[in-house]
């Protein structure tokens, strides 16, 4: 095990001051937008932490919290407060920090790295991240339960694993704060979403009521003149209704936006609803219910039954007297 031989390096931090050939060129931009801004921010990290083993010697450092999301390229939680001049390192017990004088490293302590094998990820011969799967642990008792879902979502993205994995590894481990929030989160995480701001628009339909739509839908039939297959964000395919989210990109990009065009014209024209949203339209709790309603509409038109809500629900959920959880 890495932490049996790495001496971790960083400042004590407090709980309150802890420093976010299927597939069709829509989806595809928004991945490429988002993977070269999380690459960016990878190389700048995977420099620094490389900066701070050589100052001490050049020894492997272990890297957790928001830094280890940043070398793995993984998107941040959007409303977790973090210094972008702190990196966080990771130890199994408190005896295996070093603490420097110049505020740049953050110390954590993490017991389940201890006795998984699997919890060390390798950037380089002096860089090592934790587990993204442990890094969602380490995180879930700082953040709302939205944002650990979402970053849930991202998480199984990156390793490329469904919920049920996810599952089995926290029922394996125990005995850590934010435990209750991880198993509260489980039941809403889905794999394969393509952006934090899709999770965010499936929760918000889903709090009203309105059943969970299947992810990155692919339309049977529908292909571009290129042969790629049309993709949709979130998609009701027995009732023909779906949301495309678009970011900026999107209305900056020309031959996105012909795509885009291209794509919704012929759905429109075969009898689907697509609901077009941008950030605003999840930005509060009005707009999130007033989207919500725009989908209910159309689905209940479209036949489908549900109970809407138009106070959005909590997603608390009570956690099962055996604290395990079965997805």
């Amino acid at each position: 095990m890495l932490d049996t031989q790495v001496i971790n390096i960083s400042t004590r931090c407090s709980k309150t001051s802890l420093c976010t050939s299927h597939i069709d060129y829509r989806v595809h931009m928004d991945q490429l937008t988002l993977t070269g801004t999380l690459a960016e921010r990878k190389r700048d990290v995977t420099q620094r932490c490389a900066q701070a083993s050589a100052r001490v010697g050049g020894n492997p450092i272990l890297f957790g919290m928001t830094t280890a999301l940043e070398l793995q390229e993984i998107a941040l939680p959007t409303r977790y407060s973090a210094s972008d001049t702190v990196l966080h390192t990771v130890a199994s017990t408190p005896s295996r920090r070093i603490v420097t004088v110049d505020g740049t490293l953050c110390a954590h302590v993490w017991k389940p790295i201890s006795t998984d094998a699997t919890a060390v990820v390798y950037i380089n011969r002096t860089v090592c991240a934790l587990h993204p799967f442990h890094v969602w642990a380490q995180l879930a008792r700082h953040l709302a339960l939205d944002e650990l879902i979402t970053l849930g979502d991202s998480v199984l993205s990156a390793c490329a694993q469904p919920p049920s994995v996810l599952a089995e590894f926290i029922n394996k481990i125990r005995g850590f704060a934010g435990r209750t929030a991880c198993l509260q989160a489980l039941p809403h995480i889905r794999a394969g979403v393509a952006s934090p701001m899709e999770s965010r628009a499936r929760l918000a339909v889903t709090q009203h009521g309105i059943p969970n739509p299947e992810i990155n839908y692919i339309v049977r039939g529908e292909k571009f003149a290129s042969g790629a297959n049309m993709t949709l964000d979130l998609a009701w395919p027995h009732c023909r209704v779906a949301v495309e989210y678009d970011g900026d990109h999107h209305r900056t990009d020309k031959t996105q936006w012909r795509r885009d065009q291209e794509k919704r014209e012929r759905l429109r024209s075969h009898g689907w609803i697509v609901i077009i949203i941008t950030a605003d339209d999840l930005c509060d709790n009005a707009h999130r219910a007033e989207f919500a309603f725009r989908v209910a509409r159309y689905l209940i038109e479209r036949g489908a039954q549900f109970q809407f809500h138009p106070v959005a629900t909590p997603l608390e959920s009570k956690v099962p007297h055996s604290r395990l959880i079965t997805l």
